[in-house]
């Protein structure tokens, strides 16, 4: 399912064109996402939130949807994404450049769209209520 398969991040929007930039390690990434919120668009469209959290933990949201934990991994240069509420996990390739952070999603019928990344605020009602 589409909805699932870009699941992960921040207020993004579709960029053209490929990243020239090297993936982040995961060590980079942990250490500029942490503490942080991004959401992410699909065509100019947003369609999720996501809080960086310690222990490479997340809660991600699909806009208008309730919050969900869920954790993230290195796999070579990609950085993967696991929520136990979803059938599989969604792997991605992050990028710093001087257009700020873009991410590539690279698991199961991977198109090669990139995104731009940026902070955003996640709402989550009644989450851990």
């Amino acid at each position: 399912m589409l909805r699932h398969a870009l699941c992960p991040a921040l207020l993004a929007l579709l960029v053209a064109g490929p990243a020239t930039a090297e993936p982040m390690s995961a060590e980079e990434f942990e250490a500029y996402v942490t503490g942080k919120t991004f959401g992410y668009a699909s065509g100019g469209e947003p369609y999720g939130v996501e809080r960086y959290t310690e222990g490479r933990r997340v809660l991600w949201a699909f806009v208008g949807d309730e919050c969900v934990e869920g954790e993230w991994y290195p796999r070579g240069e990609d950085i993967c994404f696991f929520y136990p509420d979803f059938d599989d996990e969604q792997c991605w390739q992050f990028e710093l450049s001087g257009g700020g952070l873009t991410a590539r999603f690279t698991g199961e019928g991977a198109t090669g769209m990139v995104y731009s990344v940026s902070e955003a605020p996640l709402i989550c009602p009644g989450y851990g209520v």
